[in-house]
């Protein structure tokens, strides 16, 4: 067998390497041909070879690079599902206004939807208004959690907290100039975990 050229095979990594990172997966070996003037067989003959040296990793249908293989692919499709405010409690229907790709290794695994925050009452929490807050699905939430709460059929977006004293919820407005809302209870739609400023 004749010895490949290194130059060949760097063209064919550094081409598969930026396949990968634009689209998301492997370029097939008749793509790389293609792209580089080569025969198919000669293209798969060197990914053979390639990965034989160590220069990549080749199963037959996936090329990995040392580059790809940093790479964390995984991503949640999440529902942008319009606003909730950030003020007194308003109902806010559920529209869904698009799905959105959220990469796991920023925003982890989990049920998510995202809300356009609308008013002024989290602004010392860092969310202000036209904000999108990644919210986790539960019914639950710790002590400090900022909630979607519906109350009363109507939702908002406050900081939780329990009165225990008068078995009240507190839901609490990160904004100095406003009051606590206090209720007997909530229905607590998620907690949010992340917020995408609005540009």
């Amino acid at each position: 067998m004749r010895s490949k050229n290194p130059e060949l095979m760097e063209k064919i990594c550094k081409y598969a390497e930026q396949y990968i990172l634009n689209n998301g997966h492997s370029p097939a070996t008749s793509t790389i041909a293609k792209a580089l003037g080569i025969a198919k067989t000669t293209a798969y003959r060197y990914l053979i070879e390639m990965s034989d040296k160590g220069m990549i990793e080749y199963d037959g249908l996936e090329i990995k690079t040392p580059v790809t293989k940093k790479i964390n692919t995984g991503r949640t499709q999440t529902a942008i599902v319009g606003s909730v405010p950030c003020g007194s409690p308003q109902y806010e229907e559920e529209n869904i206004e698009e799905y959105v790709s959220l990469p796991t290794a920023i925003f982890g695994t989990g049920d998510f939807f995202i809300l356009r925050a609308s008013g002024e009452s989290m602004i010392e929490a860092g969310i202000d208004d036209g904000d999108l807050v990644v919210v986790r699905k539960q019914t639950y939430a710790d002590e400090g959690d900022i909630i979607v709460a519906l109350v009363d059929g109507q939702n908002t977006l406050k900081r939780f907290y329990r009165d225990k004293e008068n078995k009240k919820i507190i839901l609490h407005p990160e904004n100095k100039r406003m009051k606590d809302i206090l209720v007997d209870d909530c229905y607590i739609q998620g907690v949010a975990c992340n917020v995408i400023k609005a540009l």
